[in-house]
């Protein structure tokens, strides 16, 4: 005989097989949850996105033509990433970001307007941030996940994986390697 764990696993199956025989994806209250949450995410985005362009504008130092040309890289990947991220919400049935207001409202990383931070500071920052990124869509993951929202779950796979490898390049840079054991 089934225990109640298998047969809850086997309940949660059939529903996704159903849903998926259906076409069905996301239902109301999960889009609009899923909705906001982008919105946010991609006020982040845009935050890290001018942070990132702010360093790479004002980084100094004996690595500055490296330094300068990984900010700009990483930047342009960030930049690449908005549309998407607002295209899904739209796709979604929500609106998304409309202003510059709206973005200092959601956003959830902090913004640097120091003048005086060394190329390490910097880079330091946009680790952390990068992480922090990361941390927030892996939140948007689960709730995409548990909502059944494939699309969105898939592009934040591949997001999750850019903001892992931006983390990756910086921690290298700064002596930081959080895989070490």
């Amino acid at each position: 005989m089934a225990t109640a764990t298998a047969k809850q696993e086997l309940n949660n199956v059939e529903s996704i097989m159903t849903k998926a025989r259906q076409g069905r994806d996301a239902d109301i209250s999960s889009r609009v949850e899923i909705g906001k949450a982008l919105s946010v995410l991609l006020a982040d985005v845009f935050a890290l996105y001018l942070k990132t362009k702010n360093f790479h504008w004002h980084i100094s130092g004996p690595n500055f033509r490296d330094y300068h040309l990984l900010l700009d890289a990483q930047a342009a990947q960030l930049f690449g990433i908005t549309d998407a991220i607002a295209e899904r919400g739209r796709k979604l049935g929500q609106p998304t970001l409309r202003s510059v207001e709206q973005i200092v409202e959601r956003k959830r990383l902090a913004s640097s307007e120091a003048e005086q931070l060394s190329a390490e500071q910097m880079l330091a920052e946009l680790y952390a941030d990068n992480q922090s990124l990361a941390a927030y869509m892996r939140t948007t993951h689960t709730l995409t996940s548990d909502g059944n929202d494939v699309a969105t779950t898939s592009l934040l796979e591949e997001w999750i994986d850019q903001a892992e490898e931006r983390v990756w390049f910086l921690g290298q840079i700064i002596g930081r390697d959080d895989n070490r054991q």
